[in-house]
């Protein structure tokens, strides 16, 4: 039970009023990470102490460094995935496209090589039909009596086997002793061949030659210049 207060006596009520204290907490006292265990008891550590911790902050280092080393290995395998793919993203568009135009280019050129080997196949059954033609032509079986409707027959086939010809060279270049590739003839179109008994001579046969066929000029064109001169030297 509690006792009255009494009135005469002396009471601070600022004490009274203010709250309690609490005990203040304990401050824990700095550690670095890096600093070796005490021991307990409050000792300094031993050799020994030292030593184990030293061996086990070791493995600690050691086990970092594997985990360091596993992590960088797997960035290093990350960035080939994403380098990896990067190049299929960008390679199958491209293989797409260029495959494609590679595809239409082969299909044309096998149409025109195909079209064009079907009309080197009808040249060709024209010029043996021709050459059959002519050669089924015997003279030393006309007769007398029938030597002018055999000769009349016999110059109408030769000019239709000539007409074949000429049709056929026009044609194919091939067949007039010109090289011509899978889209046509190698020679540019107009330009003229070298003449035969020109080709295959050195700088200086040629220069040779053009001496030999200009110096009857030279010397015509010698003459009248002397006899020009004695005409308008002579008093």
């Amino acid at each position: 039970m509690s006792v009255p207060l009494d009135e005469t006596e002396f009471v601070d009520r600022d004490v009274l009023a203010a709250p309690t204290a609490r005990p203040a907490a304990p401050v824990p006292a700095f550690s670095p990470m890096n600093a070796p265990t005490p021991p307990p008891g409050g000792r300094p550590p031993t050799r020994a102490e030292l030593e184990s911790q030293l061996t086990t902050r070791q493995q600690q280092l050691a086990e970092l460094k594997a985990r360091q080393e596993a992590i960088e290995r797997e960035r290093l395998a990350l960035e080939e995935a994403r380098r990896r793919q990067a190049e299929f993203e960008t390679g199958r568009p491209e293989m797409i496209q260029q495959l494609t135009r590679g595809v239409e280019l082969l299909a044309r050129a096998e149409f025109a090589a195909r079209r064009e080997a079907e009309q080197m196949a009808k040249t060709l059954g024209g010029l043996r039909e021709a050459l059959q033609a002519v050669q089924g032509l015997k003279p030393e079986t006309w007769t007398p009596e029938t030597w002018q409707t055999e000769l009349t027959r016999a110059l109408t086939t030769l000019e239709n086997a000539r007409m074949e010809w000429n049709a056929a060279r026009l044609k194919w270049p091939l067949l007039n002793g010109e090289t011509a590739g899978p889209s046509g003839p190698s020679r540019q179109p107009g330009a003229a061949a070298a003449p035969a008994w020109l080709a295959g001579r050195s700088l200086g046969e040629l220069c040779k030659l053009g001496l030999a066929l200009t110096w009857p000029l030279a010397v015509v064109a010698l003459l009248a210049v002397g006899v020009l001169a004695l005409a308008l030297f002579r008093p």
